[in-house]
Parts: structure tokens; C-alpha cells; sequence
């Protein structure tokens, strides 16, 4: 799917078009469930020893059914013992965050820890064998074209994200897309995406309509909608990414949250 932009719009952007666009990294540009898995399932080897390191059948489609339900990275060898445990799909949809703490509490486990057990696999199967990692993931149609004639904009691009910056800058360099480090903020900043945002808003000087803001997290949406000085940033809920019916079905009505469509963010802001 080719890029819509033209030459001239490569020099000047149209007058309601933002001045800043932060972008999520996972669901938004790139869709790396399979790396996902393969991560979270070699992490959780390591930490439960099972008799066997081959996934049991259907874990890795059960795995990729439930990946909206995750915040953040840590809670995906989390969400592979909840599997393994047996916790019905249902339960797991209805109320994650109730059902990983249980985990955690009755197995002692620490969040940070796993955290940085998942970075270390992903570091290690990097270093042995970049193109196998690398071959698990894969841009949705169009956006690394896209990404590229903005990157050539007067437009403040920048990815937002709650994975290691420097596996998405990995990532984003072998699309030919080249960002400033500082314009990839990942997971390794420790702060919620709502104060990054009321960063970039300070550093707009205020310009809360000029900056955009494309998530497929619902509850990240929902947690700046909830800002009072952030009641100005345009936020659109990405209807590709890794979320539910019943969150895009939430927001259909919602006039501050926006559900776009892949097709319409490969195109001119004026489809958005």
C-alpha cells in the first residue's frame, strides 16, 4: 500500500494538520505477536522449568486471542502461566489485572524481575541470531511508507512506546525510518504516556489541538482523557491493533476518542 503523500505536502502540512504525532510502537507500526510468543514463552521455560520447552497445541492462538488484555511486557510469560494454570479465556478478558496479581501473590514473583528476564532473552536471541527475530515481525501494510514521507515533514514525529526504545529504533531503522534517539521514548523512561504527552505539550507551548495521539491501548487513551490540561490532544484509538471489539464498539460514540482505521492513517490527515 503506497504512501497518499505528494511532493508538496513532503514541504509544507496541511493548516489542521498536527504539529506533533506521538505514536504507539506495538499494535500502531508493527505487529511482532509472533515475537511476542516466542519471547514469552522462552522466558517462561526459564522461570517454571516445564518438562518439555515445545508449547503445548493451541497456547501460542490462546496467547494471541488474549494479547489486548496486556499493559505491559512483563505480563506476558504471566499470561502464558495463566494458561498453562488453566484460567478460562473469559476470566482472563474480564478482569486481567485481578487474575495476574493472584499469580504474582501466589508465586512470588516480581514484576520488575520479569521484566528484565524478557529483556535478557530478547538481548540474547538478538545477539545469536538477529534475522530469525527480525523475521517476526512485520509493519502493517503501508505504515512504514507512511513513516517515511513524514519523517521527510516539518512535523514533530514520535513513537511512544512501552517497549525497550532500543528494540523499536531496531526496528524501525531496518524500514529505512530514522529517528532521533530522543524521539523514540520507550519503556526505559518510567513514566506514564500521559506525562510524556504533558511534556510534549509543554514543549508545543501549549498547542493542545496541534498534537495527536494514535494508541491501540483503550485504558492508555482513557488514562489522558482523564487530564484536565490534556483535554486538547486529538487521541484515536487504532482499530488494527491489540484490542476488543467491545473497546472499538466503546468508542464509535465517544467524541474524544476517535477509532481510525489502518487505510485512513496511510493516508492525508484529512481522512483521519
Amino acid at each position: 500500500m503506497a504512501s497518499t503523500f505528494t511532493v508538496a505536502e513532503r514541504l509544507t502540512m496541511p493548516a489542521d494538520a498536527p504539529t506533533t504525532l506521538a505514536l504507539d510502537f506495538d499494535g500502531v507500526l508493527c505487529d511482532g505477536l509472533l515475537e511476542y510468543f516466542q519471547t514469552s514463552w522462552r522466558t517462561y521455560c526459564q522461570i517454571w522449568s516445564p518438562k518439555s520447552e515445545t508449547p503445548p497445541d493451541n497456547l501460542a492462538e490462546s496467547f494471541y486471542r488474549l494479547r489486548p488484555v496486556i499493559e505491559t511486557g512483563w505480563e506476558m510469560p504471566i499470561l502464558i502461566r495463566a494458561l498453562i494454570l488453566g484460567i478460562p479465556a473469559a476470566e482472563i478478558l474480564q478482569d486481567w489485572s485481578e487474575v495476574c496479581q493472584q499469580i504474582v501473590a501466589a508465586e512470588k514473583l516480581d514484576g520488575a524481575e520479569m521484566g528484565e528476564k524478557l529483556d535478557r532473552v530478547r538481548d540474547e536471541w538478538i545477539a545469536k541470531d538477529w534475522e530469525s527475530w527480525l523475521s517476526l515481525h512485520h509493519f502493517y501494510p503501508g505504515v512504514a511508507e507512511r513513516l517515511r514521507a513524514l519523517v521527510e515533514t516539518p512535523l514533530q514525529l514520535l513513537v511512544v512506546t512501552t517497549k525497550e526504545g532500543r528494540f523499536a529504533n531496531k526496528l524501525l531503522q531496518q524500514q529505512g525510518i530514522r529517528l532521533a534517539e530522543e524521539r523514540i521514548i520507550g519503556k526505559e523512561i518510567k513514566r506514564p504516556k500521559h506525562q510524556t504527552l504533558r511534556q510534549l505539550l509543554e514543549e508545543s507551548q501549549g498547542e493542545t489541538s496541534r498534537l495527536w495521539f494514535v494508541e491501540d491501548r483503550l485504558k492508555t487513551l482513557q488514562s489522558v482523557q482523564q487530564q484536565a490540561d490534556l483535554q486538547g490532544v486529538r487521541l484515536y484509538l487504532a482499530d488494527w491493533g491489540y484490542n476488543t471489539a467491545r473497546d472499538r464498539d466503546s468508542v464509535r460514540h465517544n467524541p474524544d476518542i476517535r477509532l481510525l482505521s489502518l487505510l485512513q492513517f496511510t493516508q492525508d490527515f484529512l481522512a483521519w
